[in-house]
């Protein structure tokens, strides 16, 4: 216990001098205040897997006592930039078998960012939506993706719009003006944050990293599937960490907890969160949440992103187990 206690507190002085060497953003999370008082420093982009939230006006109820809820998020903040998450991901020919979902290649990533309006040079503010663990897991993914293609200046919003609304603070409704950025990728980081079928496979042979499940508890247990994956159960000696576990709830918004509680959950669940890790769900989507606790807020070097996820593990009739018949 006590080796663990000091590997994760090397790891969270290496996080926060990186941090600290950044410079405008003080970490992988900023806060609505934080934001409000740095507009002028960021790039605020929104994502967005319905784009029409972009444009729409939040919805938020007032009891008798005066509590209020975000019934429903929307809008964005005034002059942001808006990223589909339909253009953030593609199907690419892995070996033999055509695998959707996965990060376009370097100069597809790099056009597409250009194409939202997003520049070099400037540090940016991921904005989900901020009402549930799907919609805050775009951000994450789209943060990953940033990551691998060599930027560091990002960060998540955290409690996303909802939070923002909720603090009454103002937003737009307005379309995104169409704009060309110059963001460039100016790295190709896959060997650090990245892993394929075949590190997958080396992993559950040597036992040398450990492989945490994304999906819910029905899923790992084989109870159901998404209709991309096509067998049932988890990965061999995988470790469950679902999207319930990922977030807090109040008033109608999702939000971060403390590094402290993320080391106890993952420590409960039977996950080393100083060891080697690899994350994976279905497509390469929820497992970016326990991969952004991991790598970003725990400072776990070791911690990487199955992309294919089962979705390319069953198209490459690669072996599940764990199945719980279903009577």
């Amino acid at each position: 216990m006590k080796r663990l206690t000091r590997t994760l507190a090397a790891a969270a002085l290496a996080l926060g001098l990186q941090w600290a060497q950044a410079g405008v953003l003080p970490g992988p999370l900023v806060t609505p205040a934080w934001l409000a008082d740095n507009l002028d420093k960021v790039q605020v982009v929104d994502v967005r897997s319905n784009p029409k939230t972009y444009t729409s006006a939040p919805e938020i109820e007032t009891d008798k006592a005066g509590k209020k809820t975000v019934v429903e998020a929307g809008g964005h903040i005034a002059g942001s930039r808006l990223i589909d998450m339909k253009t953030m991901r593609t199907e690419r020919r892995i070996g033999e078998q055509n695998v959707k979902y996965m990060i376009p290649e370097k100069d597809v990533f790099e056009k597409a960012v250009q194409a939202a309006g997003i520049d070099a040079g400037k540090p940016i503010v991921l904005v989900p939506l901020g009402t549930e663990a799907a919609d805050v897991d775009d951000a994450l993914r789209v943060y990953w993706q940033f990551k691998v293609y060599g930027e560091d200046q990002i960060a998540v919003l955290d409690g996303g719009m909802a939070q923002w609304a909720l603090d009454g603070r103002a937003l737009s409704t307005d379309a995104a003006a169409a704009r060309t950025g110059n963001w460039k990728a100016v790295a190709d980081r896959s060997a650090r944050y990245f892993a394929g079928s075949d590190e997958v496979a080396k992993a559950i042979a040597g036992k040398s990293a450990t492989l945490v499940d994304a999906r819910d508890a029905r899923q790992y247990h084989g109870l159901g599937k998404r209709d991309y994956v096509y067998a049932y159960g988890h990965l061999e000696g995988a470790r469950l960490y679902s999207p319930d576990l990922l977030l807090k709830s109040a008033n109608g918004v999702v939000s971060f907890m403390s590094p402290a509680t993320y080391k106890g959950l993952m420590s409960a669940q039977g996950i080393d969160p100083a060891a080697p890790a690899i994350t994976y769900c279905n497509s390469g989507h929820l497992s970016s949440g326990p991969w952004f606790v991991l790598s970003e807020l725990l400072g776990n070097s070791r911690a990487s992103l199955y992309d294919g996820s089962l979705h390319q593990w069953t198209l490459e009739k690669r072996s599940l187990v764990g199945a719980v018949p279903l009577n």
